[in-house]
Order: C-alpha cells, then structure tokens, then sequence
C-alpha cells in the first residue's frame, strides 16, 4: 500500500510540473498584478467610454482610418442586387455579434456621445447641415438613433453649429389697419326674430275650443273653466 500511494504522488507532481511548464510559456490576458504599460489594452475601452473625444486623437484611430470617415470604407452584406431601404434594427443582441456590423458596433472604442464632436460631424453633411441617411452611412438604427439624439444634444450645449432660418419681417403684419387686429365692429340689430318660427303666431280658433273642451276639469277660472 506504501509503494502504490508512493506511485501516486509522483504521478500528481509529474502533471503538476507538465501543467507549469505548459503554461510558463503563455502570458495572461488580465495580469492581476501588472505595470501601468502592461494596464493600457486592458483600460482603453472603458477610458474611451468616459473620454470618447480622445480616441480619435490616437494613433490607432488614424493608422485605422486616417483622415476619412469611420463609414468610408464600409460595404453592406445583403442579399440580392437592391439593397434593402434600411439597414439592421441592431448589430448586438446580448453577447452576439452579428456578421458585418455596422462602422460603429464593429469598433468597440468608438462611443456615441455629444461630447464627441468630431465623430459627430462625420455623420452631418457640411452642404446641408443635416445627418446623412443610414443606408449611406451604413449604422444600424439603434446607433442612428444614438447618433441623432447625440447630435440635438451637441446643438443645444453649443458644440455643433446650426443654421438658423432667417424670416423676412413685413411692417403689414404689424399694422393696425388688418381686419384680424383692428377693433372688432358691434354685429348689426335685427329688425325682426332670426328664425321665422320663433315669431307669434295666433292659434286658430277650433283648435283652441277643442283644447279648452278637452281640458276643462283642469282649467282656472279665469280661463273659461268651470266655476
């Protein structure tokens, strides 16, 4: 029994040492304890969804897409020779990514926010001011709603410009002289009742005697009933 528990303890530290030295080699992803250098693959994603104006500054950014927009160089998969009228609802549903996502779900350090303007203005027409269409661009509509409300929220703290429609002011609209904006006219005195009806009538004679006859229990004296 001594020999065969001997065996198996040599057996279990044999593996160990195989097990360590099959992993001496390789270098661990998330290094509990590492350098800040060794920190900044690990700490990119969440900085730049803090600070995303700072990833378009990066070296990354441009070597990836230089000066051009994010959606330059990007093609839709669909099936058939006519694309279709719009593009995907969403490119992530939960942990999956779809196949071909859309210029922003496929880079996950690009982040929709107002603060990000140079981003933004890729996505706005310097001719028109308005954002382009999402099957230009390509984005899924859940980022091109991000994108619009990013881009209303820009416009309102003052980061993207907009132009203001200009309305040529007429001195007629200001005058007294509109029928609309003078002194309202008393309506004219009717010289007889609105509706014919509403005018007397004298009832005929038979009619009322048939009624006074009918009703006699119930009339006062007054009015021919009995006494």
């Amino acid at each position: 029994m001594a020999a065969a528990a001997l065996r198996r303890l040599c057996a279990a530290a044999t593996r160990s040492q195989s097990a360590a030295q099959r992993w001496s080699g390789r270098r661990l992803v998330y290094p509990p304890f590492s350098t800040a250098a060794d920190q900044t693959g690990f700490d990119a994603i969440s900085r730049y969804k803090e600070q995303p104006w700072e990833y378009p500054e990066t070296e990354e950014y441009i070597e990836r897409y230089g000066q051009r927009p994010v959606w330059a160089d990007y093609r839709r998969n669909h099936k058939g020779s006519v694309p279709p009228q719009r593009t995907r609802k969403t490119c992530i549903r939960g942990d999956k990514v779809s196949g071909n996502p859309c210029p922003i779900c496929r880079d996950p350090k690009i982040h929709v926010d107002y603060r990000n303007v140079k981003l933004l203005e890729q996505f706005i027409s310097p001719h028109t001011g308005q954002m382009y269409d999402p099957t230009r661009t390509g984005v899924c509509m859940k980022q091109f709603k991000n994108l619009t409300k990013a881009v209303q929220e820009a416009k309102d703290h003052g980061l993207l410009g907009f132009e203001v429609h200009r309305e040529q002011v007429r001195s007629e609209d200001y005058s007294n002289t509109h029928g609309a904006v003078g002194k309202t006219p008393r309506p004219p005195q009717l010289t007889g009742p609105w509706y014919s009806w509403y005018q007397w009538q004298e009832p005929p004679e038979k009619e009322v005697a048939r009624a006074r006859k009918m009703h006699r229990h119930f009339l006062k004296p007054e009015l021919g009933g009995p006494i």
